[in-house]
């Protein structure tokens, strides 16, 4: 729970106020037994209405009090946690936010949702109850029991003998309610990714008429859920039933003996019933410990789990420091890029993705980067934003280490269209201008332009303020993939990376594109599995099994590379081979 402690600093007047309020009313509901009693026995035992008119008001008035100030403790309790909330939310999103890729993939992102959203939630209701009741149920107790001393010593140690096996009872329940709920945790995480998967999923699931395989996975994984949940409420749930039957077993005691002192002369009536009352107000407090408990419990789990994610290093060292030794960087990159037996495995595997890579890319050159799948193309252009480090070898940028440049400032540089397209909600003109913040109207219609789209963007009734449906639902896959190569082109990018993202378009439309291409400065990496992507291209990488199997332009491999020539027979046929 320290994490909590540390964002509740913030809040700390809120949260002294509201303990200090739920004192007030605690102090004030522990003395009305004891003036109940003086109503009782110096009142309305010798028939003086006097007495109990006058106690009888500060009675009332005291309760007005209390009112009043389990109010305002809510108030400032509600304050204090609903901030903490906004703050460790907005926190724990720019922690996910710093993330380098193989840091972000520790975690599955049902799990960082799920930490996101109901965990936070979790620890949220856990503050405000630490300061509106958690807090206040122990003290009632000890109040209670105090005041039964106070009142009558005999009697009030019939609680003194009861209440501290209770509390050892409560606290061995509490850390085993604790390791429950964290068990409860990971089974809503998992529920969460099978949402995710039905969710994004949902057209392929239709297609194969998956619907009902999906339902029952579905079930079987809420079934899990439920069980666990069922399982740990079921053990909080046991608290309640045992503390009422030692309270009611110690007001039972309380009632025998109290009978016996009055007759004897040693207690009064109003002793009796204010320690009764105090017995009643334990029983009171107590009764929700169960609830309390689990909340508590539930709680811990949840800050457990956010101090997972708070605690990981969001960079590696490498990048950490890069912005200490980046002082020798141009502002400006022109986008030479070099490989110089470059090597990389993912992290936590022994699988080698790039072996021994090794060419370079001048301001402004095509770079074509052909191979099976699998071969490790996305890989190698990933290793250019630096998206993940190389393992051997260096990857230079203008000349500099990429591991030595500002990670902002390589990245600012750069556009890149992923394999996937990703589009965000909002309008046409937001996604493109979502690549640079400070594009105007014209800019993005240039972008778009080149990316051979702007005469369709015209074409729409809403034209550049067109919302755009859920992940582009509303688009085909070759308006989508040009909205994103837009996206990048706005940029003004030193070095643009296309990742298979021309797959969709036709032939006639990409060599538009490429050909709007040439007008740019810019180093482009292309992934492509067409020849005609090719032809035009300064470089052409051939990758295979994480090795770089052929390099050269077109000619020169269709001259020298058996693999090269294969693919060119397989899209124009053996007729255009001889020809070419």
């Amino acid at each position: 729970m320290g994490i909590v402690f540390s964002f509740l600093k913030k809040y700390r007047v809120a949260a002294i106020a509201a303990l200090t309020m739920m004192l007030i009313e605690l102090t004030v509901e522990l003395i009305q037994p004891l003036l109940i009693s003086k109503i009782i026995d110096d009142g309305i035992q010798v028939q003086n209405m006097s007495v109990v008119w006058m106690w009888g008001g500060v009675l009332l008035g005291s309760a007005a009090i209390a009112f009043a100030a389990g109010i305002a403790s809510s108030f400032f309790a509600a304050h204090a946690s609903q901030g903490l909330a906004y703050d460790l939310r907005e926190s724990l999103y720019e922690k996910v936010q710093s993330f380098t890729y193989s840091v972000f993939n520790r975690f599955a992102t049902s799990s960082l949702i799920t930490r996101l959203t109901g965990d936070v939630t979790q620890i949220q209701d856990t503050v405000f109850m630490g300061l509106r009741f958690m807090t206040r149920v122990p003290l009632v107790v000890i109040g209670s029991i105090v005041m039964a001393l106070v009142v009558n010593v005999k009697l009030g140690l019939m609680l003194v003998l009861t209440v501290p096996p209770l509390f050892i009872f409560i606290a061995w329940m509490m850390k085993k309610a604790a390791d429950s709920f964290r068990q409860v945790q990971r089974r809503l995480d998992a529920v969460n990714g099978v949402i995710q998967e039905n969710l994004t999923g949902i057209r392929l699931i239709r297609v194969f008429v998956r619907m009902g395989h999906e339902i029952e996975r579905f079930a079987n994984t809420t079934g899990k859920l439920m069980r666990s949940t069922v399982s740990t409420l079921r053990l909080t749930e046991i608290t309640m039933p045992f503390i009422l039957l030692i309270m009611n077993a110690s007001i039972m005691a309380i009632l025998w003996f109290g009978r016996n002192d009055i007759e004897a002369g040693s207690a009064s009536l109003g002793q009796v019933v204010a320690v009764l009352n105090y017995s009643l107000r334990c029983i009171g407090a107590m009764s929700t410990l169960s609830w309390v408990v689990a909340a508590f419990s539930r709680g811990q789990a949840s800050a457990g789990r956010v101090q997972d994610v708070m605690s990981t290093a969001s960079q590696d060292a490498s990048e950490q420091t890069a912005g200490a030794r980046s002082a020798s960087v141009p502002a400006s990159l022109k986008g030479e890029v070099e490989f110089d037996k470059v090597g990389f495995s993912y992290p936590g595997s022994e699988i080698t993705v790039l072996s021994d890579i090794s060419f370079r890319a001048s301001p402004g050159d095509r770079i074509a980067i052909m191979g099976a799948t699998g071969s490790g193309k996305s890989t190698l252009v990933q290793l250019i934003p630096q998206l993940y480090e190389e393992d051997g070898g260096t990857v230079r940028i203008d000349g500099i280490k990429a591991k030595e440049i500002d990670p902002l400032r390589l990245r600012s540089s750069i556009g890149y269209v992923p394999q996937e397209v990703m589009l965000f909600s909002g309008t046409i003109r937001e996604n493109i201008a979502w690549g640079r913040e400070d594009a105007s109207l014209e800019e993005i219609q240039e972008a778009a332009r080149r990316a051979q789209i702007h005469d369709t963007i015209a074409q729409l009734p809403n034209g550049y303020d067109t919302i755009i449906g859920q992940r582009g639902v509303n688009l085909s896959g070759g308006q989508k993939q040009r909205l994103s190569i837009a996206r990048a082109l706005v940029r003004r990018p030193a070095i643009l990376i296309l990742d298979d993202s021309t797959s969709a378009l036709d032939v006639s439309t990409e060599a538009k594109l490429l050909d709007a291409l040439k007008d740019l400065s810019c180093t482009t990496f292309l992934i492509t599995q067409k020849i005609s992507s090719t032809t035009s291209a300064d470089l052409i990488l051939l990758l295979d099994d994480g090795r770089l199997i052929g390099k050269g332009d077109h000619a020169s491999l269709m001259d020298s590379s058996p693999l090269y020539r294969r693919i060119y027979e397989s899209q124009y046929g053996e007729e255009e081979v001889r020809h070419a």
